[in-house]
């Protein structure tokens, strides 16, 4: 197992700064094997998300108050919005800037957590082996 990997894609989905993506090349351009690799960071970056999930699950009301800046009103029509467009947000919770805080409220808006794991996964899963398929068939135009 590439624990590098898995430590670096854990960390870049979370509410801290990282990109796991440019490792994944790295490793991919070294000879990795890309069904492992995409496998590993994709689990890393799935348990990274469901911490900042549990984060927003497990926080109290005034504190998802002060992150998100919402009164009781704003908290209501947010998880009115969320339980009508917000489940399939989640296949973009790979994105840079917004995947991160998305996956917060998807918790703190009490998102089911089986739902919430089968979407992220999928996006994620598409992610990495987007690039890696990318980065491959890149090797061969040289």
């Amino acid at each position: 197992m590439d624990w590098g990997l898995f430590l670096s894609a854990f960390v870049s989905s979370t509410l801290m700064p990282g990109g796991s993506e440019a490792l994944l090349i790295y490793r991919l351009h070294t000879g990795g094997d890309p069904v492992a690799l995409v496998l590993v960071a994709t689990v890393g970056n799935v348990l990274g998300s469901l911490v900042t999930y549990g984060m927003g699950r497990l926080g109290n009301a005034a504190l998802h108050r002060r992150w998100l800046g919402m009164d009781e009103a704003k908290v209501s029509r947010a998880e009115s919005w969320f339980a009508r467009f917000g489940q399939p947000a989640l296949l973009l919770a790979w994105l840079p800037v917004v995947g991160d805080p998305l996956c917060l409220v998807a918790g703190a808006l009490r998102s089911p957590v089986a739902t919430f794991l089968a979407l992220v996964t999928v996006g994620k899963l598409g992610r990495y082996a987007f690039l890696a398929y990318a980065f491959i068939q890149s090797l061969g135009h040289l």
